[in-house]
């Protein structure tokens, strides 16, 4: 379904826990050296606009990271925070974020040298914009396609880690099936690749 647009939800109390989730994960396997295969297979954009129409329209962002943002300095997450504020594009004249940003400049601002970021979206509009921002990091693919298939097709990855960031709209009912059985064919592909 092609109707979802996440500018609507950008920055709301989900997404505050996934990129919280993210930086903890990523900051986790980076103890090792070795390089870290990263997938996201529904970036949707890099970077949304919370002051603009969609995300006015829903309102998301001020039970989420709206809330947080003057909070910050107590979060005791300097890690997270500076990530945050270095990704956003600052405040607005109400001291709120002005934008918040999507997966894909979450893992960006971890990648290390060895690692790399694999992005899909199906979203024409979408995709194209990721496409653009993706243009000017060599680190980073983006394909305009249907995430979980891509993710299979692109595994196993030739870094010996892997990193997957799953999180579709699940406006459609089958997404919660097919997200399962997707994420138990790619480990059976990661396995099958290390016998």
């Amino acid at each position: 379904m092609l109707s979802y647009l996440h500018a609507f939800h950008a920055g709301n109390f989900a997404d505050v826990h996934k990129h919280a989730a993210l930086t903890l994960a990523v900051r986790m396997m980076q103890a090792k050296s070795s390089a870290i295969a990263c997938f996201d297979t529904h970036a949707g954009s890099a970077s949304y606009d919370l002051a603009g129409d969609r995300a006015l329209k829903t309102g998301e962002a001020a039970a989420g990271i709206q809330k947080l943002w003057p909070l910050r300095a107590e979060l005791h997450s300097d890690d997270w925070q500076a990530v945050l504020a270095g990704l956003a594009s600052g405040e607005g004249k109400d001291g709120q974020l002005a934008s918040y940003p999507g997966s894909p400049r979450w893992f960006l601002r971890y990648l290390r040298e060895q690692d790399t970021l694999t992005a899909f979206e199906l979203h024409p509009a979408e995709g194209e914009t990721l496409g653009q921002w993706a243009a000017g990091h060599s680190r980073v693919k983006v394909f305009q396609e249907d995430g979980l298939k891509g993710l299979l097709r692109h595994l196993p990855s030739r870094q010996p880690r892997l990193l997957v960031l799953t999180d579709p709209s699940y406006e459609i009912k089958s997404d919660y099936e097919e997200v399962a059985n997707t994420l138990a064919r790619a480990w059976q592909k990661c396995v099958m690749a290390c016998i």
